[in-house]
């Protein structure tokens, strides 16, 4: 990690870094700085001339040549001026493009856990808003050089007509690096307060709106309204003190122009009174000098803008490049079906904070063709059972083997794809209806997916659908009902044709009619393949090679369906929940009955 006192200087290197690319079009931007610089120097230059020669003096063939001089470098500071910028501004959104991409393709490669520990809206606050102020990182620097080359050139100009005076004029330079510095250090403070309470504002949002359902049926409108203008209010009441700090910047800049300008005003005065010096000379001087403390103000407005670039890049490069944030790590092996066998070994697994773990030496095997049922109360671990295998979480101890290989040597792509999963949680994206199901193919095939939306009993409802195949089925499939969507994701499962089948808890939600077709669709979809099945509803699974049941993390007894209710009291229970009431019970419809079944299942 950076120490404090070379952090800000690695920051800006790395926000610069990304400019390295343009490299020469960033030069001509410079060479265009120069020009600007040369211009600004040489138009309070031509103040002297046009005073003493026209005004004073009375010549005419100055009246000619010196207004056409005055617009041509006027004409040259404008283009240099406009080059510079457009060049500068234009690498800036392609470096906004190349960081977003990069940071992007870290998160999106992140574990799982990365994701559970950190809000989705921080996260595109992060992409959007943090992003978005490294843009300007380059510009401002480059704004920074092309004011100090104005200076220089300025100093130039104002210690060549009357080095007397321009001593007395730069005595009170040095006062202006105060707001530069002390102004900048608050900035960059307030900067970086702005994108945490911007980042809270994107949480808030993407709940609400996510959740808005919730929200109108609690009636809840109104308290969400007000929370929402507490954190705007937070949010602008840091706007109004940048807006502070940016306000009294400039007062104070023109406080000590002011002050070296009426140096030179009393001693240059004096000068032209004696007559040691000429009107034109003095006012060419005060022209220049008036000059110099203007890109003294524009590095105050830059260094502002390099300070919120700062506290942007703070919260970008945290993830980028923060060794204890790191990409998901995967073995070189490719994964080859068909798959032969899949095994745990002793595996343990602990969710962070839990003393408990979530699953506690379990070992079993999965052959070729099996369909192994998991069931056990809530909480018992069949979840992150199933979440081990393709590795979205890491073991703490134990090993997962796939085909005889631990699956740390497969590479996660030949992992992935070679394992399907449909849980209860279906997720659609607001894209139509073929992209949904051939998600994650090169390239769509129509005959293919319209054979896997038969097989999956979807073909019949997409075509009543106002485009059919072509439908945008809005956001996590919005437009569709609950059955609609998991035949979808069976669909996209049997297109990926994958040779191990997860189904976790996948008809637990829907309605009878709906678990009925999607039970046959989930038939097909398991024909031919291993399958592990987590088991909501008993009746799913009871045909089910093996079941293994869990509770507490550990496998506590497996074997078919019959053997399991002589033997498994756990088993037992839950079979008797389900299918055997008491006749007072059955008689009455006991409402509490059928609530501790729904509670006690799986």
């Amino acid at each position: 990690m950076h120490t404090p006192k070379n952090y800000n200087t690695y920051l800006l290197k790395r926000c610069l870094g990304y400019f390295g690319p343009f490299w020469v079009r960033i030069a001509v931007a410079f060479a265009c700085m120069g020009v600007v610089a040369a211009a600004t120097a040489a138009s309070a230059y031509l103040v002297k001339p046009a005073l003493d020669d026209i005004f004073i003096n009375k010549d005419a063939s100055a009246l000619k040549w010196l207004p056409l001089v005055f617009v041509a470098v006027v004409l040259i500071k404008g283009f240099g001026r406009f080059f510079q910028n457009y060049i500068m501004q234009s690498c800036g959104l392609e470096v906004l493009e190349l960081i977003r991409r990069d940071l992007f393709a870290k998160m999106v490669r992140l574990p799982l856990r990365f994701f559970e520990d950190n809000q989705v809206g921080m996260l595109m606050s992060r992409i959007i808003y943090d992003v978005m102020s490294i843009r300007s990182s380059m510009p401002a620097v480059v704004m920074v050089v092309r004011q100090v080359l104005t200076i220089v050139a300025l100093v130039g100009v104002v210690f060549y007509q009357n080095a007397y005076l321009a001593f007395w004029a730069v005595l009170v330079l040095p006062l202006a690096m105060f707001p530069f510095v002390w102004f900048g250090k608050k900035l960059r403070k307030l900067g970086r307060k702005n994108q945490v309470k911007l980042a809270d504002i994107s949480v808030f949002l993407q709940e609400s709106f996510s959740g808005i359902r919730v929200v109108k049926a609690f009636a809840n409108e109104e308290k969400e309204k007000a929370r929402f203008e507490e954190e705007n209010g937070r949010l602008i009441h840091i706007f109004k003190r940048e807006v502070v700090y940016n306000e009294l910047s400039s007062p104070i800049m023109e406080l000590v122009g002011a002050l070296g300008t009426a140096l030179v005003i009393f001693y240059g005065g004096m000068q032209v009174i004696r007559g040691e010096s000429t009107p034109g000379t003095f006012f060419s001087f005060c022209a220049g000098l008036l000059m110099l403390y203007e890109p003294i103000k524009k590095m105050t407005e830059s260094n502002k803008d390099i300070q919120r670039a700062l506290a942007g890049a703070e919260r970008v490069f945290d993830i980028l490049d923060s060794p204890e944030i790191s990409v998901e790590t995967e073995g070189s092996a490719e994964f080859q079906p068909p798959l032969e066998e899949l095994r745990f070994e002793d595996v343990t697994f602990r969710y962070p904070g839990c003393d408990a773990p979530a699953l506690d030496r379990v070992s079993f095997c999965v052959r070729k063709g099996e369909t192994v049922a998991v069931v056990g109360p809530s909480g018992s671990g069949k979840t992150t059972l199933v979440n081990l295998i393709p590795r979205f979480y890491l073991p703490e101890s134990g090993r997962i083997l796939m085909n005889g290989r631990a699956v740390e040597e497969y590479t996660l792509d030949s992992l992935r794809l070679n394992i399907g999963m449909v849980s209860q949680d279906t997720f659609l994206f607001n894209t139509s209806v073929t992209e949904n199901i051939a998600y994650g193919r090169a390239a769509i095939d129509m005959d293919a997916v319209q054979d896997a939306a038969r097989a999956a009993y979807a073909h019949d409802f997409i075509q009543q659908l106002t485009q059919g195949y072509d439908t945008v089925i809005g956001e996590r499939g919005v437009k569709l009902s609950g059955g609609q969507k998991q035949r979808l994701t069976i669909a996209r499962a049997l297109l990926k044709n994958p040779p191990l089948l997860i189904l976790d808890e996948a008809t637990s939600a829907l309605d009878t009619e709906s678990e009925r077709i999607v039970q046959q669709a989930l038939e097909n979809l398991m024909q031919g393949r291993t399958s592990i099945v987590i088991a909501h509803r008993l009746s799913t699974v009871l045909n089910a090679d093996r079941i293994m049941v869990m509770e507490k993390g550990k496998v506590i007894a497996e074997g078919p369906h019959a053997a399991l209710l002589e033997s498994c009291p756990l088993y037992q229970r839950l079979y008797s929940m389900q299918f055997l009431e008491t006749p007072e019970a059955a008689g009455s419809g006991d409402r509490t009955c059928r609530a501790a079944k729904e509670a006690a299942l799986l």
